[in-house]
């Protein structure tokens, strides 16, 4: 069960003008499942994406990137599960693209204009037959407010769906950000397997989105891990349909710009801590916060050291305050010239480390009454500079093991 991530309230998540979904079924890993998503974008939208990192990307990463510098507007989006059309080279791509080509027909659209996402299985071919003709019944199902039901349709080994939503007034005009994402395993940046779409009908120029778009993955998405893979296909895509009568926002340093993108992050973050508080296996949530950096990106190396720490994770499992573990992370994380006698770490409110070694004030009750709780602040202070950063990670449970070893069954 997922690590105090509330059921999803469809309810609470705000349709955004402009943007309609529907589900299909392709039957593309299990038979009659809701296994296909179609996004549609009214005209004038603009979309902006990172991706991952791993070199072995899949074919509609490709795709996506390819379509995104070309000179059409995104006009829709295609997902399909259970298969991540990855390790399949040129034949992959090609299927991808059919894809695209089916959907925009149909839509009246380029095949340019339609951006593909495959998640699931990789090294296998994709069904792209069953999912185009999984795709009259998705159009048919169109609708504003479909986004709990995307939220479905788009898990793998999630075991509850991942949505947010909230509202914010930008230039006296009320702007709607709504989104969803999945992701459970194969969770590490860059990007951490993750999807991610996000919509606004806010009005901002492309760059702009772009910049955008990025600042919020590198304080959600990029900022967690599960496991420490990089999947071959995460993908974090950010829309904007300009339906809110809101004056274009065309200055990184406006008041409209902060607000809005303080607002995209938010509900990152929150979609971003909900893939960790639903990890495969996870009964604890995990919090990094290390502080007093030289760099943003030092602070990370110390918490990703820590977060995908196979020995730490598994310690917080058992609730065994075994903490010199972190101390060793804290180590070898790469940063340069750490002077481990002026860094402090803390359990919660309990110090645990400073000058160099274990406090004189520590008590291992107090350490195991903290690794009993389902979530936990570790704290790390290096106290040479002024820069901080947070990840967020879950522990490692029998169930880990059991959910992976048997992921293709």
């Amino acid at each position: 069960m997922p690590v105090n991530l509330p059921p999803l309230d469809p309810a609470q998540l705000h349709p955004v003008p402009g943007v309609t979904l529907g589900i299909g079924s392709a039957g593309v890993k299990t038979p009659g499942r809701k296994d296909v998503l179609v996004m549609v974008l009214t005209e004038g939208t603009r979309a902006a994406g990172v991706f991952t990192q791993n070199r072995f990307c899949a074919a509609p990463v490709r795709l996506c990137r390819e379509f995104l510098g070309g000179d059409k507007a995104i006009r829709a989006l295609v997902v399909n599960t259970g298969n991540a059309n990855a390790g399949t080279g040129q034949d992959g791509e090609n299927r991808a693209r059919t894809i695209c080509a089916a959907l925009a027909e149909k839509m009246g659209l380029a095949t340019e204009q339609v951006l593909p996402f495959s998640t699931g299985v990789i090294l296998e071919p994709l069904p792209h037959e069953k999912i185009i003709a999984a795709l009259p019944g998705a159009i048919a199902d169109l609708k504003a407010d479909n986004w709990a039901a995307a939220a479905s349709a788009i898990m793998t080994t999630d075991t509850a769906p991942k949505a947010a939503s909230k509202q914010v007034v930008i230039g006296g005009k009320t702007v709607t950000i709504t989104g969803i994402s999945k992701g459970a395993g194969m969770i590490h940046p860059n990007m951490a397997t993750m999807l991610g779409y996000m919509a606004t009908d806010a009005a901002i120029s492309q760059s702009l989105l772009q910049k955008m778009v990025k600042y919020a993955a590198d304080r959600s998405f990029n900022s967690i891990t599960v496991d420490g893979d990089t999947s071959t296909n995460d993908s974090f895509i950010l829309i904007a349909t300009g339906q809110a009568g809101n004056t274009e926002i065309a200055a990184a340093d406006s008041a409209d710009f902060i607000t809005l993108r303080d607002a995209v992050t938010e509900i990152a973050q929150v979609l971003a801590k909900a893939i960790i508080r639903d990890g495969e296996g996870a009964t604890k949530f995990m919090t990094i916060n290390v502080e007093g950096g030289k760099t943003r990106e030092e602070c990370k190396a110390v918490g990703y050291a820590i977060g995908r720490s196979p020995l730490i994770k598994t310690a917080f499992f058992a609730s065994d305050p075994n903490l010199g573990r972190i101390l060793c992370a804290i180590g070898y994380s790469g940063v340069e010239n750490l002077d481990v006698n002026t860094l402090e770490v803390w359990l919660d409110d309990v110090l645990v480390a400073r000058d160099g070694g274990r406090v004189a004030s520590y008590r291992e009750e107090d350490g195991q009454r903290v690794m009993k709780k389902e979530e936990i602040t570790i704290t790390v202070k290096l106290n040479r500079g002024q820069e901080n950063a947070t990840v967020w990670t879950c522990d490692f449970s029998y169930d880990y093991v059991k959910i992976n070893a048997d992921y293709r069954s």
